[in-house]
């Protein structure tokens, strides 16, 4: 890779990662690589400067990942039209997606610079919040939308169409719209099904229906969700990808269709999706 910087973002909950951000730093400056820091990772290094997180996508032509899932997704967001390749290094608990173990990282990076590895490609869901006819929020995400419903309200009913089509009012806590990179996360604990990301698809998973035969639907990744508040409820949510909420109210809908963008994650040939299933799910080796 001729790869002209290297932009970094970390979590600096975890404890090592001051330690850890300042090696590499050092590692990629004494092999002539620019880094570029954000605000964050700057003040982990005494270093003035660094750019806003916003800006890190757009100046960097890699993105090094150093935190968890949560981290990486944030990555996602930040890389959003551009698609840069993100490199993950898993410095928190489960990791789906920060694969990369700590360990690892430096002969990870070596191996990015000769150009042996592979970009895996995810979709991406674009959301639109509208109010009255008018947008008042929308995001991109890789993981899922989450509309449910508030801390003291007892369900909400939500009205369901796929490309205008009416397909269900649900009454429950609520619905969940994930990606395939996302059947691993807060729609696999809803009884969602896992979905390889090579399935170009999305899923519409029920929280806790009243209707018991209400069931997970996969769809394919051409059509346009609507999912619209119908009840009359206090403190309902939009959340996107876990991190960023918009409060809801009543005729308020939300519209998903998948993005044309991708987020492009750095993968290694020999790394294979089922070995990591298998590892964080801990399924049998036999």
């Amino acid at each position: 890779m001729k790869s002209k910087s290297i932009g970094i973002l970390t979590k600096p909950k975890f404890p090592e990662v001051k330690a850890t951000v300042h090696a590499v730093v050092n590692w990629l400056r004494d092999r002539k690589i620019d880094v570029i820091l954000d605000s964050t990772s700057a003040a982990l290094l005494s270093e003035r400067g660094g750019v806003q997180k916003t800006h890190l996508a757009q100046k960097a032509d890699v993105l090094l990942i150093l935190g968890g899932d949560g981290t990486m997704l944030n990555a996602a967001r930040l890389a959003g039209e551009r698609g840069i390749p993100i490199l993950g290094v898993n410095m928190g608990g489960l990791g789906f997606l920060t694969e990369v173990r700590l360990e690892h990282l430096y002969p990870s990076l070596e191996r990015v610079f000769a150009n042996d590895y592979v970009l895996d490609e995810r979709l991406m869901i674009k959301s639109h919040i509208h109010r009255h006819g008018e947008t008042v929020a929308q995001g991109v995400v890789l993981n899922d939308v989450v509309v449910s419903k508030g801390t003291l309200a007892r369900m909400i009913e939500l009205r369901i169409a796929i490309q205008g089509q009416f397909v269900t009012n649900l009454r429950g806590d609520g619905l969940i719209i994930s990606t395939p990179t996302g059947s691993t996360a807060y729609s696999l604990s809803a009884g969602g099904p896992i979905i390889s990301p090579a399935v170009r698809s999305l899923i519409l998973a029920p929280i806790c229906p009243h209707t018991l035969t209400h069931r997970p639907l996969i769809v394919p990744d051409d059509v346009e969700i609507e999912v619209t508040l119908t009840s009359k409820d206090e403190g309902a949510m939009a959340t996107l990808d876990g991190q960023v909420g918009v409060a809801l109210t009543q005729g308020d809908s939300v519209l998903l269709k998948v993005s044309e963008h991708r987020t492009r994650l750095i993968r290694f040939p020999e790394s294979s999706y089922y070995a990591v299933l298998r590892e964080k799910l801990k399924w049998g080796d036999g």
